[in-house]
C-alpha cells in the first residue's frame, strides 16, 4: 500500500501548463457561442430621428434706460415779516375828564330787509258746469174759449178733421204762429189759426227762471155732435 500511494502525485501538484491550455479552450469556445448567437439574432434596423431646427426670435433691443427725474428744488423757508397792526388812538381828556374811546360807527345795512309780501290767495275753483233747468209752457186759457168755431160748409157736408198744429209762443205767453203738421182742410184750418192766434194764451216757458220763447205741438179734433 505504502507503495502505490508513492506511485502517485496528489491533485494539486499537476503541472500548471496543461491546466492554462484547458481554461483558453473553454474560454474559445464560450466566445464561438456567443459570436454565433449575435450573427443568427435579431435583424438591426436603425432608427432614423428628424431633427428640424426652430430658429429663435432675434434679440429685442435693449429698453432705453428710464428718464432721470429732475430734482425738485429744495423749498427754503419764508421769513415771516410782521404785520402792521392798525393803532387806536386814545383821546386823553384833561384832568378831570372821563376817558373817551370811539367805537364802531353804524353804516347802512348790506342786506336790508324789505317788507315781506305775501302771495296772492288762490281762485276759487270754478263751479261745476250744469245744465239749465228748462220748463215748458202751460196753457192759461178757460176751456170755453177754446174750441174754435165750426165751419158751417163742413158742418152741412158732415164732415169732422183732425189736425195737428205747431204753435210758436213768446216770452209773455201769446201764440204768435199757427203752422199745420201734415195736410190739413184749409176751412178747418184757417178757423182754428183765428181762434188760437186770438183766444189762447200761455204762462212762458222759462231757463232757470228766465222768461223763453218756445214752440208746441198740438192735436185738435173738430166733430160734430151726436142727435
Amino acid at each position: 500500500m505504502l507503495d502505490y500511494a508513492s506511485a502517485r502525485r496528489p491533485a494539486h501538484q499537476r503541472h500548471p501548463v496543461a491546466l492554462g491550455l484547458i481554461i483558453a479552450g473553454h474560454a474559445a469556445a464560450l466566445f464561438a457561442v456567443i459570436t454565433a448567437k449575435m450573427e443568427v439574432g435579431t435583424p438591426w434596423h436603425p432608427v432614423i430621428t428628424r431633427i428640424t431646427e426652430v430658429p429663435l426670435p432675434p434679440d429685442s433691443p435693449p429698453l432705453p434706460p428710464p428718464p432721470k427725474a429732475d430734482p425738485r428744488p429744495t423749498p427754503h423757508p419764508q421769513s415771516i415779516s410782521s404785520i402792521d397792526r392798525p393803532v387806536e388812538k386814545v383821546v386823553l381828556p384833561l384832568p378831570g375828564g372821563p376817558v373817551t374811546v370811539p367805537g364802531p360807527t353804524a353804516g347802512p345795512d348790506p342786506f336790508p330787509i324789505g317788507p315781506v309780501v305775501q302771495p296772492p290767495p288762490p281762485l276759487p275753483p270754478p263751479l261745476p258746469k250744469t245744465d239749465p233747468v228748462r220748463r215748458d209752457a202751460v196753457l192759461a186759457t178757460s176751456a170755453d174759449e177754446l174750441r174754435p168755431p165750426y165751419p158751417e160748409a163742413m158742418r152741412r157736408l158732415e164732415k169732422e178733421a183732425t189736425l195737428q198744429l205747431r204753435l210758436s209762443i213768446d216770452e209773455r205767453g201769446r201764440v204768435t204762429a199757427v203752422e199745420p203738421i201734415g195736410p190739413a182742410e184749409p176751412a178747418f184750418l184757417d178757423s182754428a189759426r183765428r181762434q188760437i192766434l186770438s183766444h189762447w194764451r200761455y204762462r212762458p216757458a222759462t231757463e232757470d227762471g228766465r222768461p223763453v220763447a218756445t214752440s208746441l205741438v198740438i192735436r185738435l179734433r173738430f166733430q160734430l155732435d151726436e142727435g
